[in-house]
């Protein structure tokens, strides 16, 4: 049986977790079996630069911590070796980040995941993945809206142009 030193040790541990679950937008579960060193270092590097933090913890603990909030499907993918990628900000970054090293490094693999305390299956997270980031949907929004005005303006300065400029100015009358 545990000492009661180690049993708390492990309670404060599911308690952190589940606290960081609880705190996260998205996360996603996946298997590192088989990632080099250099891209193991690469992908909490560019994890880390995205705000995301990735964890490996035992199965058993995250387990625990999953049942806490509420997540306790995902326990069934908590099989083997398995890391966890967590984010309070950007519900998109783990799964875009992850999955790039998925398609690069073939036993590296996605297993499931979670968006605003929505399960998803690794399919689910891999179509995540694909949503542009917010950056980019704001860059297509404006264009969209700027589109209209561009547009109006060409055919203003087209007018203008036919008629042979802008009119001239007429100077102040002098009282």
């Amino acid at each position: 049986m545990p000492s009661q030193k180690i049993l708390e040790s492990k309670q404060e541990i599911v308690r952190v977790l589940a606290e960081k679950l609880r705190n996260s937008t998205a996360g996603v579960l996946v298997k590192y079996e088989g990632i080099t060193v250099e891209d193991d270092t690469k992908l909490r590097s560019a994890l880390r630069a995205a705000g995301v933090e990735y964890c490996v913890m035992k199965n058993s603990l995250t387990g625990r911590a999953c049942d806490e909030v509420g997540y306790g499907d995902m326990k069934q993918y908590l099989v083997g070796m398995t890391a966890l990628a967590l984010s309070e900000k950007d519900p998109v970054a783990p799964a875009k980040i992850l999955k790039g090293y998925a398609e690069k490094i073939e036993s590296f693999e996605i297993k499931a995941g979670f968006v605003d305390g929505e399960l998803l299956d690794a399919q689910g997270v891999n179509t995540l993945a694909e949503i542009p980031s917010k950056e980019q949907l704001i860059v297509k929004m404006l264009g969209s809206l700027m589109s209209p005005l561009y547009g109006l303006a060409y055919v203003l300065q087209a007018k203008i142009d036919k008629d042979g400029g802008a009119p001239a100015e007429e100077a102040p009358a002098e009282a």
